[in-house]
């Protein structure tokens, strides 16, 4: 079955072996390299300011703009200026050689408040169920970010391919 049929199959969020055999998601061989940019996208709309972010040209849509983005992952460096570009928040940053026994993950986030450095929160999957207890170890807010701040989290490397997000902190909770 080609790709294209594959994606109008999609009736919910792809496995993560769906999500890796699109265009935009890394080899694990790349992965295990450090920083690369991770590309979710699973819908074939007119949509491409991800192309125009990447300073190193590692994004790229062909032949036409509703063609799935894919990764060229030899030209990427895991800078993570395409982050914020993308309006269906389907870009991350994995980066299994943050730490010894920690592997980063970098997502969109355009939540008030921010969490802090240094708070533990609950990651979550593509689905929203909580996976594990991360920390929050980067909160990057740019003017070219256009209001969205970019969370970066630390969790078990075990966790790379599966926690998106983080759980929020909802008020009553926290006055409790």
């Amino acid at each position: 079955m080609s790709l294209h049929n594959q994606i109008k199959n999609y009736k919910s969020i792809p496995s993560l072996k769906g999500f890796q055999k699109f265009p935009g998601y890394p080899s694990l061989h790349r992965i295990k390299k450090g920083a690369v940019a991770c590309i979710e996208c699973i819908q074939e709309i007119p949509c491409d300011p991800c192309v125009a972010s990447c300073p190193f040209k590692a994004i790229n849509i062909n032949p036409h703009i509703t063609s799935l983005p894919y990764l060229d992952e030899k030209k990427c460096k895991g800078c993570g200026a395409c982050i914020a570009s993308c309006p269906g928040q389907a870009i991350f940053m994995l980066d299994i050689c943050y730490s010894s026994d920690k592997a980063a993950i970098s997502f969109p986030y355009e939540y008030l408040p921010y969490p802090k450095i240094g708070e533990k929160v609950m990651g979550v999957n593509r689905k929203g169920e909580t996976v594990a207890e991360v920390e929050i170890v980067k909160v990057e807010i740019r003017n070219s970010f256009d209001k969205t701040a970019v969370i970066t989290i630390a969790c078990d490397k075990e966790y790379i391919h599966h926690i998106r997000f983080i759980e929020r902190i909802k008020k009553d909770a926290k006055k409790r």
